[in-house]
């Protein structure tokens, strides 16, 4: 098996402008050292001044002589795959959803196969469908998903077990609920009203929801889905029975739930709803909540934000930042 390393390692992580990349990118850096990390930008984004405080390349995950050179250049040993068209974007722009998500990750792969590096690709609950238990879905169960997400996600799965079982290649994943962020909103995803109705209710004490209100999705704050991405690359491979992916969860809720937490900081927040037929019946396709037992037994997985802590943190950040005028 190739890619696992201990101690400092040299780490290329692509889609770092994404929600979850433009977080990580400071967190490893914490970790590991700055001219460790190198921010992999896709050529029509901008470096961000968060990059700023080291190495960073211009990656097309649909270029893999980009890649390549990339790893090359740097000597990286490990990458963060995190490059995708969320679910609801990806049904208007379907193609585009399987070359990013698919054939990008098959030159990941390959450059990962030839140069030794581990590799870190998130799956979603996407991966799921309506076939699936909706309660306490296993680890190991039928996968049929009804979007070009969930299917490329799927298939990200299987050629990720591919290349470890056929190369040896040290690939790892995480199956992501929602992510809830204080710094940066997803956009075109089905869990994104979990995230939009704090800066909704700081701003304007009203929101209106795109899903019903008893709608449970799985949930994740970004603290927990960095250490998440970062514990499982971490933990010695001997004891991972599964690889790609990992059941994780946090909390699981549905609208009506998140408004009452949110009142018990601001009482005069209200919501209605607005159902979108497309991101509903994406929703009413993907679990209520996942088993993650596998992940805290195989490397110790142990959330630390609850949907209270959650919504107290999200609230008080973004006052200041409303306040700052940031928001």
């Amino acid at each position: 098996m190739t890619g696992w390393r201990k101690g400092v390692r040299k780490i290329l992580v692509i889609g770092s402008a994404g929600q979850i990349g433009s977080e990580l990118i400071p967190e490893l850096r914490k970790r590991y050292g700055n001219d460790h990390i190198v921010a992999g930008i896709h050529k029509n984004m901008p470096p961000k001044e968060r990059f700023e405080s080291g190495p960073v390349e211009k990656v097309d995950i649909t270029d893999i002589r980009q890649i390549s050179d990339a790893v090359k250049r740097h000597g990286i040993d490990t990458i963060y795959n995190l490059a995708a068209l969320l679910s609801v974007v990806g049904e208007s722009r379907p193609l585009e959803a399987w070359q990013v998500g698919i054939g990008g990750l098959l030159n990941v792969l390959e450059v990962a196969r030839e140069y030794r590096c581990g590799v870190f690709t998130p799956s979603s609950i996407g991966a799921f469908g309506t076939s699936t238990p909706l309660d306490n879905t296993p680890q190991d169960t039928i996968q049929r998903p009804q979007t070009i997400y969930g299917i490329s996600k799927v298939t990200g799965e299987l050629l990720s077990d591919y290349y470890f079982k056929r190369f040896g290649a040290d690939t790892r994943s995480v199956r992501y609920p929602g992510i809830i962020s204080n710094v940066t909103c997803p956009g075109g995803g089905t869990t994104d009203y979990a995230c939009e109705i704090y800066y909704a209710a700081v701003k304007e004490k009203k929101y209106t929801c795109p899903l019903g209100p008893a709608t449970f999705l799985d949930m994740m704050y970004m603290p927990d889905a960095l250490e998440a991405a970062i514990q499982l690359m971490e933990v010695d491979p001997l004891r991972l029975k599964h690889r790609n992916s990992f059941n994780v969860t946090a909390m699981s809720f549905s609208p009506e739930m998140i408004a009452a937490e949110i009142r018990k900081h601001i009482p005069d927040f209200v919501m209605d709803y607005k159902i979108d037929p497309v991101k509903q019946n994406i929703a009413d396709s993907w679990p209520n909540k996942m088993d993650d037992s596998c992940a805290r037994k195989e490397w110790d997985w142990n959330p630390k934000y609850d949907l209270a802590m959650t919504t107290q943190d999200m609230l008080k950040v973004l006052k200041k930042r409303y306040e700052l005028g940031l928001i």
